[in-house]
């Protein structure tokens, strides 16, 4: 198998469709997050989930960057570098609890509620946290700002959907302003991102699919010689053969 640009721009664009889709798919029928809740299965498949979301999302920002590069600027080059250490961070995040607080939470239960009082902003931190505490701040940061820097630059690029661009530059916006809201609003401030990233992964496989589609091939018509060249082409052969009457 040949693997060629247009291929893995394609593969970012699924990668992009599927960690937008499961972004948002997490977020159905969340349970709300605690010392005991997060020892079950359920919220254990969701947050291994989102550490793929978040490989699948940084592979999509990636070729949604690369793909246009010499049009994202300076802007997206900080844009996707800011974003990608957004996720970075959401993974570790995701990954500390999907496999290691778990199996603390029984004797260590203070320490995992201020995890997750921290992660969630709902609830006050008690004790130390240690370094995570640090790594959510930056994480929380990064993301909001990611979104904002690098949604603007795809929206001026004017490349891909620039409605899918729009919702990525305000998603991370949106998202401190629905985490201030009642729980009933908390898991919504995941689906602007979520949407924008489908949109832009589909928006990214039908630009290639247009740019590796054959372009039609105009064949020209043959070149007519004009009515002077004709005619003066028809005197010349006249000059240059005699005639019947000069030679006798």
């Amino acid at each position: 198998m040949t693997i060629s640009p247009t291929f893995l721009v394609r593969g970012a664009a699924v990668s992009a469709i599927a960690g937008g889709a499961i972004f948002a798919g997490v977020q159905v029928g969340h349970p709300t997050l605690d010392a005991s809740s997060i020892q079950t299965t359920d919220v254990f498949v969701r947050d291994q989930l989102k550490v793929l979301m978040c490989a699948l999302t940084l592979a999509g920002i990636t070729g949604l960057y690369l793909s246009q590069i010499s049009r994202n600027g300076l802007l997206g080059l900080i844009g996707y570098v800011v974003l990608a250490a957004g996720y970075l961070g959401i993974m570790c995040v995701a990954f500390v609890a999907a496999y290691v607080l778990p199996e603390v939470a029984s004797e260590q239960t203070r320490y995992v509620g201020d995890v997750i009082a921290a992660n969630t902003g709902r609830g006050d931190v008690v004790g130390d946290i240690g370094a995570l505490s640090t790594v959510m701040q930056v994480q929380g940061f990064a993301y909001v700002l990611g979104c904002l820097m690098f949604g603007i630059a795809l929206y001026r690029a004017r490349v891909l959907a620039r409605w899918a661009c729009a919702l990525l530059a305000v998603g991370g916006v949106a998202s401190v302003v629905l985490g201030l809201m009642p729980d009933a609003f908390y898991r919504l401030l995941a689906y602007p991102t979520a949407i924008a990233l489908i949109g832009l992964g589909f928006s990214l496989w039908r630009s290639t699919s247009a740019v590796a589609r054959p372009a039609d091939v105009t064949i020209p018509a043959p070149r007519t010689p004009p009515k002077d060249e004709d005619a003066a082409s028809t005197g010349n052969t006249a000059q240059a053969t005699p005639t019947e009457s000069t030679r006798e």
